[in-house]
C-alpha cells in the first residue's frame, strides 16, 4: 500500500459513522472533545436563543441575580474562609432558580456557601469567565462583566457563563472522586446522547454507559474500593457531574436516576 492509499484509508477512517460513538464519525469525536466550540463542531449555540429559554436555565438566572447583586452592592467583602457572606447565599437560594431536594426537605440548612453548592461553583464560574474578580478580599465586577450587565445582551452573557463552566471551571470540586476528567471531558457527547435518546424515557445510567462505550480508557482513574466496582464508581462519578451539576444546574433535561 503506497502512502497515498494510506492517508485515503486513514480519512475514510475518520468520516466513517462509529457504533461506539453512536453514530458520530472519529472527526465529529474529535470535536466534541477537544473543538468544542468550533465552527465546525457538531456542537453549536442556536442562533437565535429567547429571553424565555435563558429564562428556563438555573444556573445562568443565578449568575444574572449574583452579578446584578455586586452592581447594587459595588463589591461583596468575603467571610474571613474567602466565601460569600450567608445572607447573600441566602438571598440567590430564595429567588428559588434551583431548588435544592437536601434544602427544600430540611436535612441542609444555609449557614454558609458551601451549604448551597449550586451558588457556590455559579461564583467561581463569573470568576474564571472573567466577570467578576476577587481582590484583597473582595468580589466587584470586571469591566466585561459590568457592560454584559449595561448592554443586557443575556444571549452572550449566557454562552459566556456557559463556555466557563463546561470548559475553564474544573468539576472535580464538586466530589470526591479521583482527579479523572470523566463528565467533563466529551460533555458536548452526553448532549449528543441526549439529542438522540432524549424522546424516550432512560435512566442516567444509560447514559453512563454509553459515555462509557465512548470513553473507556476513562474507567482508568478509578481503583476499586470494597464492595463497590470500578464500573459502578465511574457511574456514579458521571451521573453526579454530568446528570446533576450540569443537566440538572443548566436545565438540560430532567434524567431520572435508577
Amino acid at each position: 500500500m503506497n502512502p497515498r492509499d494510506i492517508e485515503l484509508e486513514i480519512l475514510l477512517k475518520n468520516h466513517t459513522p462509529q457504533d461506539d460513538f453512536c453514530g458520530l464519525t472519529p472527526s465529529e469525536m474529535d470535536h466534541l472533545l477537544y473543538r468544542t466550540f468550533s465552527f465546525d463542531s457538531p456542537l453549536q449555540f442556536q442562533s437565535n436563543i429567547d429571553n424565555s429559554v435563558l429564562d428556563r436555565i438555573p444556573f445562568f438566572q443565578i449568575a444574572e441575580a449574583f452579578m446584578k447583586i455586586i452592581e447594587r452592592e459595588n463589591f461583596i467583602k468575603l467571610t474571613a474562609l474567602g466565601n460569600l457572606p450567608r445572607k447573600f447565599v441566602i438571598e440567590l437560594y430564595e429567588y428559588k432558580y434551583f431548588l435544592d431536594r437536601d434544602i427544600e426537605a430540611g436535612f441542609i440548612k444555609i449557614n454558609k456557601e458551601d451549604d448551597c453548592r449550586v451558588v457556590s461553583t455559579e461564583r467561581l464560574t463569573t470568576i474564571v469567565a472573567k466577570l467578576v474578580k476577587k481582590s484583597k478580599g473582595k468580589l466587584s465586577l470586571t469591566k466585561d462583566g459590568v457592560e454584559f450587565l449595561k448592554k443586557e445582551d443575556r444571549v452572550e452573557f449566557f454562552k459566556t457563563i456557559f463556555r466557563a463552566y463546561t470548559v475553564a471551571f474544573n468539576w472535580n470540586y464538586n466530589d470526591y472522586y479521583p482527579e479523572s476528567p470523566a463528565g467533563q471531558l466529551g460533555f458536548a457527547f452526553s448532549m449528543y446522547l441526549l439529542h438522540i435518546h432524549g424522546q424516550n424515557f432512560l435512566t442516567s445510567d444509560f447514559y453512563a454507559e454509553k459515555y462509557l462505550k465512548a470513553l473507556p480508557k476513562l474507567l482508568l482513574y478509578f481503583p476499586e474500593e470494597g464492595l463497590i466496582s470500578i464500573e459502578d464508581s465511574f457511574k456514579n462519578c458521571y451521573c453526579l457531574r454530568v446528570i446533576d451539576y450540569f443537566f440538572d444546574w443548566f436545565g438540560i433535561a430532567d434524567v431520572v436516576h435508577p
